[in-house]
């Protein structure tokens, strides 16, 4: 069973690099609307395999995806999602569609144990296959303590970037025990309250209360800057929010990717956009349909 879970990840891993460069270049090209043709050439496959192959992973059509992706409609669901998110925000986890229904229990570690930087702490780590691309996840017997999604092959990157965080810590690679996580944060169906996912966090007063405001939107919805900071009672501070949801260690998990510009934009991520454009997608192909069903005997990139 860990081997097939493991081949599924790894199959859909490959299959996102398609769908990553094919976003690629959609987004610079979308205001032409190239044709299906044009985009599977991109990507070296024929129509019909790239359509088979993109609906395979997202569960829609090319076309009906990038519906979801335009800036009128995350303008549309942004305005339908305002009095959601204020529910969302007050309902805390119990939101429907809860990564999965992957629940998720965080702990900040102490004043002290941010000054110590991670001194004394064994941090083990391993790089895993995701729908999302390869990702390094890092964990403690606390808890998970990151999770980054590998760009253009590059594991030194947030490798490095641990290390920065946990300057102090010992870092022992356990891809075994790492797989058997990314099994329950990518395939978390059935989780329940009472055996969650724990969460380590390492940062400032400031950077928690809004990572923990993220946890709050519940997946096929978006939020602003803006909506945030006021969440979290600084109103005045959306700059210093963008700067701290762009510090998010832990990405899908706290959902930075569902914060966007006030104006409907998806503007920029910390692992690309291309992959933002995607888990936006997916989730919102997931979880809000009955906004945009796909037509009956539908598959066509019309």
């Amino acid at each position: 069973m860990i081997a097939n879970t493991y081949e599924k990840r790894q199959h859909l891993a490959e299959d996102y690099q398609v769908v990553e460069r094919a976003l690629a270049y959609l987004e610079q090209r979308h205001t032409e609307q190239p044709p299906l043709e044009e985009i599977a050439a991109e990507v070296g496959l024929s129509e019909y395999h790239f359509q088979r192959l993109f609906t395979r992973w997202v569960g829609i059509s090319p076309k009906r995806f990038l519906q979801f992706l335009t800036k009128e409609h995350a303008g549309a669901l942004l305005d339908r999602s305002a009095s959601l998110l204020e529910a969302a925000y007050q309902s805390g986890l119990s939101g429907p569609g809860r990564l999965h229904d992957l629940f998720v229990s965080l702990e900040a570690v102490t004043p002290g144990e941010y000054k110590q930087h991670g001194a004394g702490l064994e941090i083990r780590y391993g790089f895993q296959p995701s729908p999302f691309g390869e990702c390094l996840i890092a964990f403690t017997g606390r808890g998970v303590c990151g999770l980054a999604f590998v760009a253009a092959g590059d594991r030194d990157e947030p490798l490095s970037d641990l290390r920065r965080r946990w300057c102090r810590a010992r870092l022992t690679e356990d891809n075994r025990r790492a797989a058997g996580l990314a099994d329950l944060i990518f395939a978390g169906r059935g989780r329940s309250a009472d055996e969650p996912l724990s969460l380590l966090l390492n940062g400032t007063n400031f950077q928690i209360k809004v990572w923990e405001a993220l946890l709050r939107i519940p997946p096929g919805n978006l939020t602003t800057y803006e909506e945030v900071a006021a969440y979290i009672g600084q109103p005045k501070a959306a700059r210093a929010v963008g700067n701290a949801v762009g510090a998010n260690p832990i990405a899908f998990i706290i959902p930075c990717h569902r914060v966007i510009r006030k104006m409907g934009l998806v503007g920029g991520y910390r692992w690309g956009t291309a992959r933002k454009r995607a888990l936006l997608g997916w989730e919102m192909a997931q979880y809000a349909q009955e906004s945009l069903a796909e037509p009956a005997g539908s598959g066509a990139f019309v």
